[in-house]
């Protein structure tokens, strides 16, 4: 097949090659948020999907690493805010550690109360259903309480190890 690379080794997969090989795919962005008991948490991540019609349930994979994610579970009740194509410096801004992440950020309180980042593509608010062993990420299960979408919101897409181009934005 014209422009693929070699098959890899099952045995002796590198990080880089499996970050080149899966940065193939598309994805949107997403922030993790929750109203914690000494304000407003959020995280950001890349890895988010639609996991049951019944029961209402969406995954999404947090790094073992992440300082915020634990702070979240311990909540139990939080808000995936999908981002829109003009979203970069939330994906940016809510990626990094050590920082206050909602300075300058305006936000209604979603029905759980975690913050829904104005302007998102879509909002879904969600209780901790369950979580599982990923590796170096936790897979974590969420129930859907309550959803919102703004269906002229075009998504924030990430594509080989940058934003790319959203459909219909000429971005």
């Amino acid at each position: 097949m014209s422009g693929s690379t070699a098959p890899a080794d099952p045995g002796g997969i590198s990080s880089d090659a499996l970050r080149a090989t899966l940065g193939a795919f598309a994805s949107g962005v997403v922030v993790v948020t929750a109203q914690g008991p000494d304000g407003p948490l959020g995280f950001t991540c890349q890895s988010f999907s639609s996991l049951s019609l019944d029961p209402p349930l969406v995954s999404f994979a947090p790094a073992r690493s992440s300082t915020t994610w634990p702070r979240i579970r311990e909540v139990g009740r939080f808000c995936v805010n999908v981002l829109a194509a003009d979203h970069e410096h939330h994906s940016t801004g809510f990626a990094r550690s050590g920082t206050d992440k909602f300075a300058g950020v305006t936000w209604t309180p979603a029905p759980s109360g975690a913050p829904i980042l104005e302007g998102v593509g879509a909002w879904v608010d969600c209780t901790l259903w369950n979580e599982y062993d990923g590796g170096d990420h936790t897979i974590v299960a969420a129930r859907v309480s309550a959803l919102g979408a703004d269906p002229a919101r075009q998504p924030l897409l990430f594509f080989r190890g940058g934003y790319t181009l959203t459909p219909g934005t000429g971005r």
